[in-house]
């Protein structure tokens, strides 16, 4: 029994008494508080546009039934915007921006492209058939595509308690968007796939945002060279399954009054206008953080959208979508608190690495010259052989 207990002692003084330790400080710490504060910041200017588009793309699809097209027109008038701020930027800087080759464009950001533009084309389409619990719910498992493609392509290191937070939100958002009125097939399953290339998309932004040799950490030049491949990717599937309806819609090109064709393209601009500074915030905070803080962000922003849907719209909720938010929240807190103390642990194992290669590069406290000397005199042996 004594044995069992000094056992436990050294345990909980040895592994559990330092990390609580660790998590004090780093709660403490001005670094945290600047960090959580500026990604804070870098969220909510996220959350504005991103609900505003929601609420744009719900009331606008379910008006004209063009979530393709309308999908097109915002793509091309981000791609006109992001060469215009680049544009002004040079002028201001008197630096010219980055032009990626074709083969470095095609090789890193057409995946990331067509990945992007069968997601959003997908999830405005989804629109048609599904409520908008249903559609939340089913985007609710993008955390968990997100996570399986960050381990699969090594950005995210494994941790047990990276899949306990991750089950614990989709879970919790299930159950906050638990009975839907309305199911569809065809809409869960355009949902649930959009999701799925969600997972595929961001975590493809992250590896090309945060790769130093591309230079795209500025969100205006991801969008930039983003866009044509988005466009490439959707615009087929605009024309085959719109095409003809939009030609012949009194509404845009069979128009008989200008002033209806005016008003219409003034929301398109509007809601153009929208995704811009929305695919903006989402690159900034991709690039500055991950793709996974994105998606859980992304989570409490749905989680918002609903509690306005409530208020809005009338909607109700019951004891377990209470219930659902109350988990949700607290997964989302966890979170925050466990990507504070891997990156403190992170970068304390990064200082005691450069400690380790600057002492093998040094002896007795001065640079460590006799080796490249040998080195030097064999090169020279070699080289006059």
């Amino acid at each position: 029994m004594g044995k069992k207990k000094k056992i436990a002692s050294h345990i909980f003084h040895g592994v559990v008494e330092p990390k609580a330790q660790l998590v004090k400080n780093v709660l403490c710490s001005q670094t945290f508080l600047y960090t959580a504060f500026r990604i804070l910041a870098l969220v909510i200017f996220y959350y504005f546009f991103s609900i505003g588009l929601t609420f744009y793309n719900q009331r606008f699809i379910h008006h004209f039934k063009f979530p393709l097209s309308l999908t097109i027109c915002h793509l091309v008038v981000k791609f006109i915007l992001a060469g215009l701020c680049r544009s002004l930027i040079e002028c201001k800087t008197k630096t010219p921006r980055v032009m990626l080759p074709w083969g470095t464009n095609f090789k890193r950001i057409a995946p990331t492209g067509f990945a992007s533009a069968f997601d959003i084309g997908l999830s405005n389409w989804s629109f048609e058939f599904i409520t908008v619990s249903l559609y939340t719910m089913s985007k609710s498992t993008a955390v968990i595509f997100i996570l399986l493609f960050a381990l699969i392509l090594k950005i995210e290191k494994w941790r047990w308690s990276l899949i306990f937070v991750v089950i614990f939100i989709a879970a919790g958002l299930f159950m906050f968007t638990y009975h839907s009125t309305q199911f569809d097939l065809t809409g869960f399953l355009m949902a649930l796939s959009a999701s799925l290339l969600s997972g595929l998309r961001w975590t493809l932004a992250q590896m090309v945002t945060q790769k130093n040799e591309l230079g795209l950490h500025n969100p205006v030049d991801m969008m930039y060279h983003i866009q044509p491949w988005m466009i490439i990717g959707l615009l087929p599937l605009s024309a085959i399954f719109e095409g003809l309806d939009l030609a012949t819609s009194d509404q845009f090109f069979a128009f008989s009054d200008m002033g209806v064709l005016m008003e219409n393209l003034g929301l398109v601009l509007m809601g153009s206008l929208l995704a811009f500074m929305l695919e903006f915030s989402e690159f900034l905070l991709v690039s500055q953080t991950s793709s996974l803080t994105l998606s859980i962000s992304g989570i409490f922003k749905e989680i918002c959208t609903l509690l306005l849907a409530v208020f809005i719209n009338g909607d109700k909720m019951g004891l377990i979508n209470s219930a659902g938010l109350v988990v949700c929240l607290f997964g989302i807190a966890i979170h925050v608190i466990l990507k504070s103390v891997h990156g403190k642990e992170s970068a304390n194992g990064n200082i005691h690495t450069s400690e380790e290669k600057i002492e093998m590069l040094t002896k007795y406290g001065s640079p460590n010259i006799e080796s490249s000397s040998e080195e030097e005199e064999i090169f020279n042996e070699s080289r006059y052989r």
